[in-house]
């Protein structure tokens, strides 16, 4: 059995692709409202309302434990800056034996850890208990049923290829990685990549630009993957380039619309208020500022966000100080 954690349009498009594979899918949401829409006419209120599923393939509830302990696999999806709240009251014992499947983008920035190293760390739960799932994946085609392609990764390769092979689907298709660490940071920085690139169209840059400031952004994930974890990766594979791409250029992009926002000249305030919705970007720049730090790692784009966002400062200064490094 599965539970999904989460109530956003990320954890409705998996409830779907979940509901293929199990039956039925235990489903946690805190929303009142999101409850009461799906548990009496079958889809959630707020996010992916088209989005339609049977009453036989989910039991939904708003209690934690509850579904926690009606399932065997648990596949997080709340935003990373919620989840430690979200996770308040339950306890090591409740995960014990519970294989923790993450498919969240983003650090926990009480613990400035990625999610799986959170689990480990604060939850006793063993890394061969817990896996990723990643790569280029708009929650908006995912419901649309159009072709994805996703990446599970785990350092137990059993439990990857298990995960990898219950979510494909017509219209998912897997792959299965031990790069959980890779992964995992390369989908944090694309959020803030992707940033950058909405506070350049906001400014006025064209695609050109944009062009050379994720190419630079690929070169700066590289450096931060070879220095912290460095093992034998291509970056160029869909989990890290694809899920980059598509972040940094779609127009379902959230953190690029945030950043398009910001360089048009909206305070964080006010851009966070009319999105209504979490950009996973504003979070992780301040948790990789301090993490490279750490490492030692020299990451101007990185800096640069964290500037605009954090500082305040100007934001077309920055991006030109950007310029002036890229090559």
């Amino acid at each position: 059995m599965i539970a999904i954690i989460g109530s956003g349009s990320w954890a409705t498009a998996l409830a779907k692709v979940a509901s293929k594979s199990f039956s039925p899918v235990h489903w946690w949401v805190r929303e009142p409202e999101i409850v009461n829409s799906l548990q009496n006419f079958g889809h959630n209120a707020l996010y992916l309302s088209s989005v339609e599923f049977c009453k036989n393939e989910i039991e939904v509830s708003s209690d934690l434990k509850s579904v926690i302990a009606n399932a065997e696999i648990l596949l997080f999806v709340v935003p990373a800056a919620f989840l430690q709240a979200s996770l308040e009251g339950i306890t090591i014992e409740d995960l014990k034996g519970k294989k923790i499947c993450s498919a969240i983008k983003g650090i926990v920035p009480e613990t400035n850890q990625i999610v799986a190293d959170y689990f480990n760390s604060v939850f006793q739960v063993p890394y061969s208990d817990i896996c990723v799932v990643s790569g280029p994946s708009h929650a908006e085609e995912v419901a649309q049923e159009r072709l994805t392609y996703l990446t599970v990764a785990s350092r137990n390769n059993d439990l990857a290829q298990e995960i990898a092979e219950k979510i494909e689907c017509r219209f998912v298709k897997t792959s299965f990685s031990c790069d959980i660490h890779g992964i995992e940071y390369g989908a944090v920085l694309k959020n803030i990549y992707a940033m950058a690139a909405g506070i350049c169209k906001g400014l006025g840059l064209g695609d050109n630009f944009i062009a050379v400031l994720i190419a630079n952004a690929m070169q700066e994930m590289e450096l931060f993957l070879k220095t912290a974890y460095p093992i034998g990766r291509s970056l160029l594979r869909s989990a890290y380039l694809g899920d980059l791409l598509v972040t940094a250029y779609s127009q379902h992009s959230r953190n690029r619309t945030f950043g398009n926002m910001i360089g048009a000249g909206y305070s964080v305030k006010s851009a966070q208020l009319e999105m209504k919705m979490i950009a996973e970007g504003y979070y992780a720049a301040n948790c990789m500022k301090k993490i490279s730090k750490e490492y030692g790692v020299n990451m101007p784009i990185v800096n640069a966000v964290y500037n605009i966002l954090y500082l305040n400062k100007p934001a077309d200064r920055e991006i030109a100080y950007l310029s002036d490094l890229f090559s």
